[in-house]
């Protein structure tokens, strides 16, 4: 199947976006700890999108740990006049989501953690649908794994050996 195919950090622009923050409570003798896990997205806005989480004391602290998770892996994504090459389909753990490329002027069709990470890759249009569960954490990963599948008649040439007229042409 498809590789992940992994970006060197370089000089390139990323930007962080907040999916989702969890607190979580421990209760101990001396009274209740509280603690943050925040699930990251970076993205260049261009076909470079990564995720990461971050567990800390503090909300700030948790977001930060969190971005320098997603720079460390990174994942180039073809996004093709705003919308991707071919309709993907993955699933992780009890996430399912399905996505669609769609005409110029569609818009984004998707919900919630889906929508963050298809934002941060630059994708403009597409029709998505999210099956399953609506853990944030499952579906930024399952996302971001149908979003690694994808691969563009570049690719599909060099593969095949062949020009690229003859791959459209067959």
């Amino acid at each position: 199947m498809a590789t992940n195919k992994v970006i060197v950090k370089s000089d390139v622009e990323l930007k962080d976006r907040l999916v989702a923050i969890n607190r979580v409570t421990k209760v101990t003798k001396g009274g209740r700890t509280f603690t943050f896990a925040a699930i990251v997205v970076v993205g260049d806005g261009n076909g470079i999108i990564g995720w990461g989480l971050g567990k800390a004391g503090e909300v700030t602290a948790a977001i930060a740990k969190g971005v320098e998770s997603a720079k460390k892996n990174l994942v180039k994504v073809p996004v093709i006049k705003g919308t991707i090459p071919h309709d993907v389909e993955a699933r992780f753990g009890g996430a399912q989501v399905f996505m669609k490329p769609a005409s110029a002027g569609t818009g984004l069709v998707a919900g919630g953690a889906m929508r963050a990470v298809l934002e941060s890759v630059g994708v403009t249009d597409l029709l998505s649908k999210s099956k399953g569960s609506s853990n944030p954490h499952n579906l930024v990963k399952a996302t971001i794994k149908a979003l690694s599948e994808l691969r563009d008649a570049r690719e599909i040439a060099e593969a095949r050996g062949v020009s690229m007229s003859k791959v459209f042409n067959g």
